[in-house]
């Protein structure tokens, strides 16, 4: 693991929760499998890696409080307030670029 100073910390800090924001406010209009299709990541994966993150260092969160954490909100309500249904062929390019990058490290 790369050793970071304070203030690299706090700055990789900044830039994640201003990719928070930009997922969770102000690009709301981005379903999460256009995300995962076209860039191999999702909300989904990163309340997973928090929830990773979490792990490494002795703090267990579950998988849906992560998501909740990361969303502001349960993925019930996000669901009903912000997914739309996923068409056949987003549905098939899911399939691939979930088995090409979800690995199951544990």
């Amino acid at each position: 693991m790369t050793d970071y100073n304070q203030e690299e910390i706090e700055l990789q800090a900044a830039a994640y929760r201003r990719l928070q924001k930009h997922l969770m406010q102000d690009r709301t209009d981005v379903q999460n499998i256009d995300m995962m299709n076209l860039a191999g990541f999702c909300r989904n994966c990163l309340s997973r890696w928090y929830q990773e993150a979490a792990a490494e260092r002795g703090i267990e969160i579950g998988k849906m409080e992560a998501r909740e954490l990361f969303y502001g909100m349960t993925m019930d309500e996000w669901k009903a307030n912000y997914q739309t249904d996923a068409s056949g062929p987003q549905q098939e390019a899911f399939k691939t670029a979930f088995a090409e990058n979800v690995k199951d490290d544990k």
